[in-house]
């Protein structure tokens, strides 16, 4: 008896001929996954840039409020009347009149 050839099916050649023009194009293929690789990569880092800055941008925020506050504060302790109740437990007070100029002559 002879054998039967088996009949391969349209789908089946169809694979074949995408495996030859793969392997014929294998550099290109490689290239390719490469670039792909590199798009994947690129956006990843974008991504974390873009968290950066914006966790950036909110430690600004909180930082200039922080000044702010803490200017307003010096300019509230420095007004002259802040002054005189801070240093009155001391015994310091501001002087009633005028300060004199000392004149020494010969020199």
């Amino acid at each position: 008896m002879m054998a039967r050839k088996k009949k391969k099916g349209r789908y089946a050649e169809l694979g074949t001929l995408v495996a030859e023009v793969v392997f014929n194009h294998l550099t290109f293929v490689v290239f390719l996954c490469f670039l792909g690789a590199i798009y994947i990569s690129n956006a990843h880092l974008a991504q974390k840039q873009v968290r950066t800055i914006q966790e950036m941008r909110e430690e600004v925020k909180h930082l200039r409020r922080e000044y702010h506050a803490l200017k307003s504060e010096l300019m509230y302790h420095s007004r002259l009347s802040e002054m005189e109740k801070r240093v009155a437990p001391l015994g310091l007070r501001k002087p009633k009149e005028e300060p004199r100029i000392i004149v020494v002559e010969g020199e």
